[in-house]
């Protein structure tokens, strides 16, 4: 049985999906007005183990992440960007628009990036919410229609006392609050049900679009809803997101959807706890402000900073540190060494031999996903992981022939990826070529030829290997370099 905490209702609840074997998942995707930094990706990791538990569990996930390529942010930074360039030749002036797009695309690009070196899996759709406006207005009109929203001066606003579950979501007390004030921040800390923007009036040097209130823009909050009603539906599985989204943003998400639906806007609600670093929070005037290009300039492996991230319950702080990292480190080489004692210079048998290790290895394997299903207890799943390390190292130095068993080992690791995105078992075995120079490596070791026996490890890099030399009486093993900050 699968129990995940429902923010919504405050306790641990059995998990079904709405359709037998699919779960449609939605998670808050970047503001694309910088790179981002580790505290938006603990969110990210956390919600990618999220979906690759539930896809190893067998489930299809439809998981949408979207862009937020217009907002407060993203016009105020693309209108800083024209102000410290030089300025266009004659006929170059670009609109507010065609602006936005050139300063957001540049970190929607580093973003995708950013995914793939964390091997964060690619959302199913991940929609830019310049590219689905009519939709916004199309749900604004439609809350017009039921009284829930009202124009004012060429702004459209959300009337928050027209829902009665404002604040389920936040546990706020907001119902003793509406006051009826306005608010056209997107994002905003006050602790009472102000009527916030859904539709904002044009006003100069911002983009705008067409709209029956006239020209203007949509408001941050109904950019998720109306994207994620178009690909999800009106009713979901799973919405997931950092713990600062709970309010304002996943408190409005939900008025607006179900005050335009009248149905229940999303199942479940996931959400990870703030990061700190070194015991504050992050902010680049305390020096402690980390992006992921800033960590993998230092040399560190983007896969010990997955595993960092994820170390800690989702629910819990996690209090992010370099010393930290360096540890991380250590345990995703020990993975790696674990799994490198298998890719040796002899082949796998392949007849059908069943190894005394099998049983062993599914037990092990059995006790990681359980916890699993313990809403993400990654805490208990990683010391049973080590705990299955010890045994398999244990296991092939009292047997070190068993080539059956070592193909189990590469089957459990493709388990453990599968899970973790730790991405430590490589993609290819090495080939003839690169066993015979492998070979010829160990015996101008073995005769002390250095010299030669470096050109040869070096020959094996350029295939894009790298070699492990064993102790004294062991083989060299080889590890495939997967990543490019491996050397």
């Amino acid at each position: 049985m699968i129990k995940f905490f429902n923010t919504f209702s405050a306790k641990l609840e059995e998990f079904k999906s709405l359709a037998e074997g699919q779960v449609k998942m939605y998670t808050c995707g970047p503001t694309v007005y910088d790179d981002a930094h580790i505290g938006n990706f603990r969110a990210f990791v956390f919600e990618d183990l999220l979906r690759r538990f539930l896809e190893y569990k067998g489930f299809k996930v439809i998981h949408v992440m979207n862009v937020t390529d217009v907002d407060d942010k993203t016009i105020a930074g693309a209108n800083k960007n024209v102000e410290a360039r030089s300025p266009r030749p004659m006929g170059g002036e670009t609109s507010p628009l065609q602006r936005l797009h050139e300063f957001t695309q540049k970190y929607i690009d580093a973003f995708n990036e950013d995914l793939k070196i964390l091997n964060i899996l690619p959302p199913t759709k991940q929609p830019h919410a310049t590219l689905h406006v009519p939709i916004m207005i199309d749900l604004i009109q439609k809350l017009i229609e039921k009284k829930a929203a009202y124009v004012s001066d060429g702004s459209v606003y959300y009337r928050v006392d027209s829902f009665k579950n404002y604040g389920k979501l936040s546990k706020k007390d907001l119902e003793k609050n509406i006051k009826g004030a306005r608010v056209d921040l997107d994002e905003y800390e006050k602790e009472e049900g102000s009527d916030f923007a859904l539709w904002k009036k044009a006003r100069e040097g911002e983009p705008t679009w067409d709209s029956p209130w006239g020209l203007g823009r949509p408001g941050w909050h109904i950019e998720c809803s109306a994207m994620s009603m178009k690909y999800l539906g009106e009713t979901f599985d799973i919405h997931a997101g950092g713990e600062d989204l709970i309010f304002p943003h996943h408190e409005n998400e939900i008025a607006q959807s179900e005050g335009a639906t009248g149905k229940q806007f999303v199942r479940f609600w996931l959400h990870c706890k703030h990061l700190l670093v070194n015991g504050e929070k992050m902010s680049k005037s305390k020096g402690n402000y980390f992006t992921l290009r800033d960590l993998l300039q230092r040399g560190y492996d983007p896969i010990a900073i997955r595993y960092a991230l994820l170390s800690v319950h989702y629910r819990q702080q996690l209090n992010f540190t370099l010393e930290g990292l360096g540890e991380a480190s250590e345990v995703i080489k020990k993975l790696d060494d674990c799994l490198n004692q298998c890719i040796t210079q002899k082949e796998f048998q392949k007849e059908k031999t069943v190894s005394p290790l099998k049983q062993v290895l599914d037990e092990k394997l059995d006790r990681i996903v359980k916890p699993l299903e313990d809403d993400l207890n990654v805490s208990a799943a990683f010391a049973n992981l080590f705990d299955a390390v010890k045994s398999i190292n244990s296991y092939l130095k009292a047997n070190p022939n068993d080539g059956a068993g070592e193909g189990m080992v590469i089957n459990f690791f493709d388990h453990v990826d599968r899970l973790f995105g730790f991405d430590i078992v490589p993609s290819e075995r090495p080939s003839p070529e690169i066993i015979r120079i492998l070979i010829e490596y160990e015996n101008l070791r073995k005769s002390r030829d250095f010299s030669r026996s470096d050109s040869m490890r070096k020959q094996i890099e350029k295939y894009g290997w790298l070699v492990k030399d064993g102790r004294p009486g062991e083989p060299s093993t080889l590890k495939k370099k997967r990543r490019v900050w491996d050397q």
